[in-house]
């Protein structure tokens, strides 16, 4: 199967009524007008996600994050290597990491998949983003652009990083 047929994908997960838990769709909002790059929004279910991607490489999920690190850290993970334990990579009732081990197992992995995670404030029924999480918007699309450009030109993945850099 050609899995990238149907290009780069980036896919926000989370839920927009739920505070800090819908910057993944936020990020998505700001990258929708992308030429080229297909989006999609996601409440994380495994089965929606892989059905999502499907015939797209490379791959970016967009979440909250939690590690303990400060609101608005971003966190990136490269899904070839199975993500570090420890963190809790969704608020969602299955964890991100479990959908990709799911997805790796079943060989529905894309070649290039990378998990952008920004570190929420809250997590909170009908709030807005907190205005650390909305500061991290612009860095998030940054490194978004960047990863699906080397992607494109078939340079070397980054390493994992888990609550290493901060956006303020």
């Amino acid at each position: 199967m050609d899995r990238a047929h149907k290009g780069p994908l980036v896919i926000g997960i989370g839920n927009p009524w739920r505070g800090d838990d819908g910057i993944g769709h936020a990020v998505v909002d700001a990258l929708v007008d992308t030429p080229g790059l297909a989006t999609a929004k996601s409440h994380g279910e495994p089965a929606e996600l892989m059905e999502l991607w499907q015939g797209h490489d490379p791959v970016i999920l967009v979440d909250a994050i939690v590690t303990g690190a400060a609101p608005g850290t971003l966190h990136r993970l490269d899904a070839r290597e199975p993500l570090p334990r420890g963190a809790r990579y969704s608020s969602h009732g299955i964890g991100l990491a479990e959908a990709v081990e799911l997805a790796r197992s079943l060989g529905e992995l894309p070649d290039t998949l990378i998990v952008h995670g920004i570190e929420p404030t809250y997590l909170k029924d009908a709030a807005d983003l907190s205005h650390e999480v909305r500061e991290s918007i612009a860095s998030a699309v940054s490194r978004i652009t960047d990863d699906l450009a080397a992607a494109m030109h078939g340079q070397p993945p980054c390493t994992n990083r888990a609550g290493s850099q901060h956006s303020n």
